[in-house]
């Protein structure tokens, strides 16, 4: 239907998540009337980035170094991992300011549909970070999905006999929703995550 060069470009941009085939072609004529320079620029900076990012040694997040910011940081709790499926996670819980242990970033979550099990996530690497860094908290920050939640149930169970305490993060109601339109299961959720207020 196209050049075939246009339609290589349209065909490899359909291939990135959430871009449908009419975004592709969206998108690859907006890069035909960009300026050479602009697409240039575009993709040598994706060529950088593919060059000079890879993957902290310790806990997986992205990193131009062996270690990322957070692992190098002293000032960090190194005593509290927070688990997360995967690096962009990190970001969102940074994000809160709430968080000043380290993190440990999954690579995924267990989903038996997509023929993920425990031994394509970097389970063993978190349990072998355990003792040598005095772990004596780990917060299960998985996705509150079907995964995410089969994930964290596992990661539970194999944790819990080690003698480190496992937590999971609350989910329930996001501020400014309306509780006729919340799920059942967000809602139970919501009510079980329920703690104390104390009046004044």
């Amino acid at each position: 239907m196209f050049a075939d060069a246009v339609q290589q470009v349209i065909d490899e941009l359909g291939r990135l998540p959430g871009v449908g085939p009419k975004s592709a072609q969206r998108l690859a004529f907006h890069l035909l009337k960009l300026p050479v320079e602009d697409t240039t620029r575009l993709t040598d900076v994706i060529t950088e980035m593919k060059s000079r990012i890879r993957f902290c040694e310790r806990c997986f997040n992205i990193s131009e170094e062996q270690l990322c910011l957070i692992c190098s940081d002293q000032r960090r709790d190194g005593t509290v991992l927070c688990v997360v499926e995967e690096a962009r996670d990190i970001v969102a819980v940074e994000r809160t300011g709430e968080f000043q242990g380290r993190y440990h970033v999954l690579g995924g979550a267990i989903s038996p549909i997509d023929g993920v099990g425990p031994d394509q996530l970097r389970v063993t690497e978190l349990l072998g970070r355990l003792e040598p860094e005095s772990v004596a908290e780990v917060i299960l920050a998985t996705n509150p999905n079907i995964e995410g939640e089969a994930t964290a149930m596992y990661l539970a169970r194999l944790l819990g006999p080690l003698g480190i305490v496992v937590t999971r993060i609350a989910s329930g109601l996001p501020v400014g929703g309306d509780l006729e339109y919340a799920d059942e299961l967000t809602l139970g959720r919501a009510l079980e995550g329920r703690r104390r207020l104390d009046g004044g």
